[in-house]
C-alpha cells in the first residue's frame, strides 16, 4: 500500500470514528438509553416492569395514597426512618445533591417517595418535619407495618423491623432505591451507596423516556 493510499484509509477511520461519536452523543441527546452508563451509576433496570401491590399507605398530610397511584412521574422510592443514625440522612442528603445537579425539566419528571419503615414512631406529623430538613418537596408514606413490608418485598428491597421493646431501637435496611415509572410499575433498582455525579450524567436520558 503506498504512502497515499495509507494516508486515505487513516483519513476514512478517522472520519468513520467522528460520525460515530456523533451520532452516539445524538443518540444520546435524544433519550436513547446507554445500558453501560446506567449500570455504571448503579442503576439496574428489570429485564420486564413489575405492578405495585394494591396497598393504601398514609401521606405526610394524614392523608390516604394508593401506592398504585404514584404515577405521571418517576418515583426513586427509599425505605427509611426518622430515627436513622446512618443510612437515611446520607441517602436523602445525597438524594438532594442529585436534584442540583439535574436540569430544571429533569428535576420536574422525578419524585423522592420516603416509605417509613418504623411507623412506630413515624407519625405523618414526624415524617413530614423530618423530610423538611432535606427538602421540601420530598414525599413521606407511612402505614400499617405489614403493609409496608408486603410493599418493600414486591419491590425487593426487604428490612428487618426494629424490636420496639427496645429503648433506642434502630432498623436494619438498606440504602437502595426502587425506580418506578410514570406508569406506576417498578422498572429497576439504583443501587447503594449512590454515585450521585453518574447519576446525574445518567438518569436525564432514563427520565426523557416513556415506559
Amino acid at each position: 500500500m503506498t504512502r497515499t493510499q495509507t494516508t486515505v484509509v487513516v483519513l476514512v477511520a478517522l472520519v468513520a470514528l467522528v460520525m460515530g461519536l456523533t451520532v452516539f452523543k445524538t443518540l444520546n441527546r435524544s433519550g436513547q438509553l446507554n445500558p453501560a452508563e446506567l449500570l455504571d451509576a448503579g442503576i439496574v433496570l428489570l429485564p420486564q416492569s413489575r405492578p405495585l401491590p394494591e396497598l393504601t399507605l398514609i401521606d405526610v398530610e394524614g392523608q390516604p395514597q394508593a401506592v398504585t397511584a404514584l404515577t405521571g412521574r418517576w418515583t426513586l422510592m427509599f425505605f427509611g426512618y426518622t430515627f436513622c443514625p446512618d443510612i437515611c440522612p446520607t441517602t436523602l442528603a445525597e438524594l438532594r445533591q442529585l436534584n442540583g445537579l439535574l436540569g430544571e425539566e429533569d428535576r420536574q419528571r422525578v419524585q423522592v417517595v420516603m416509605v417509613s419503615v418504623d411507623p412506630n414512631r413515624d407519625t405523618p406529623q414526624q415524617l413530614k418535619q423530618y423530610l423538611g430538613f432535606f427538602d421540601a418537596g420530598y414525599r413521606g408514606l407511612t402505614g400499617p407495618l405489614g403493609d409496608i413490608q408486603a410493599l418493600s418485598g414486591r419491590v425487593g428491597i426487604p428490612f428487618i423491623p426494629g424490636d420496639e421493646s427496645l429503648p433506642n431501637y434502630t432498623v436494619d435496611h438498606s440504602g437502595n432505591l426502587a425506580l418506578l415509572g410514570p406508569d406506576g410499575r417498578q422498572h429497576g433498582f439504583i443501587r447503594a451507596p449512590l454515585k450521585v455525579q453518574k447519576l446525574a450524567e445518567a438518569l436525564p436520558a432514563l427520565l426523557a423516556s416513556q415506559p
